[in-house]
């Protein structure tokens, strides 16, 4: 799969991976995050490249209004995705991997842009931002902050990525508060229960929010490409 070598499940009671710079993923990693529909890889970011890359997002906000469609005002929007250090951590190894494990086709990078909550956001609904498009995309998110309950981590539910759910179509396992420090990355399937939680100390918790899509979708996000504020060359395809 990888020249690289590969990340290991940490054997945490969450699905972790540790790194060293340039791993990609094994395949216990890989079975973890289909289980489970998602996987925290610690220290994913090479650590020198935090700074340029907060950078990278803090030269890039742009308020609301500013945006081809209006965003929240309760958060901080970054417009970064032709910043060259964004670009590769793009393209990291353990990113690469899982996009393919999980699209297990040709695929491209479709989108990538800066996400903070402004101290005091309201709390985002547990959300799937893929339903309907099973195995055809994948997010992944970079923190570029320490990141816990007080500063609005995300939150996610278990497994949810199967559609288990109650009766009432509520999630049939409790959301997990996902904590850790800048330069970690969740790797996530689209269809799996998550939401932001309310930043209410005011702490940075600076993200990357990254999708990658299965070739075969490459002409119709094009065709959305300005809406979503997407400037960068969409066009290369990874096998």
């Amino acid at each position: 799969m990888t020249d690289h070598p590969p990340v290991t499940a940490s054997g945490d009671a969450l699905p972790v991976a540790t790194p060293g710079a340039g791993r990609g993923l094994d395949a216990q990693a890989l079975r973890e995050l289909d289980e489970h529909g998602y996987l925290v890889v610690r220290a994913g970011v090479p650590d020198d490249w935090i700074g340029p890359l907060r950078a990278a997002f803090d030269a890039g906000v742009l308020p609301s209004d500013q945006w081809p469609v209006p965003r929240g005002r309760d958060w901080q929007h970054a417009l970064l995705d032709t910043d060259p250090y964004v670009q590769r951590v793009c393209r990291l190894p353990v990113l690469l991997d899982a996009a393919r494990h999980v699209l297990n086709a040709p695929f491209f990078l479709s989108q990538v842009e800066g996400r903070a909550p402004c101290r005091g956001n309201m709390a985002q609904p547990l959300h799937r931002d893929g339903a309907g498009s099973p195995r055809q995309l994948m997010a992944a998110m970079i923190w570029l902050d320490p990141y816990a309950q007080h500063n609005g981590a995300t939150q996610i539910v278990p497994a949810s990525h199967r559609g288990e759910e109650g009766e009432g179509g509520e999630a049939a396992a409790e959301p997990t508060v996902l904590t850790g420090a800048a330069g970690d990355i969740l790797i996530f399937d689209p269809d799996t229960l998550h939401g932001a939680t309310t930043n209410h100390s005011g702490a940075p918790r600076r993200s990357l929010l990254l999708l990658y899509a299965a070739a075969a979708l490459q002409a119709e996000h094009r065709e959305t490409e300005r809406l979503r504020g997407v400037r960068m060359d969409t066009s290369e395809i990874f096998e």
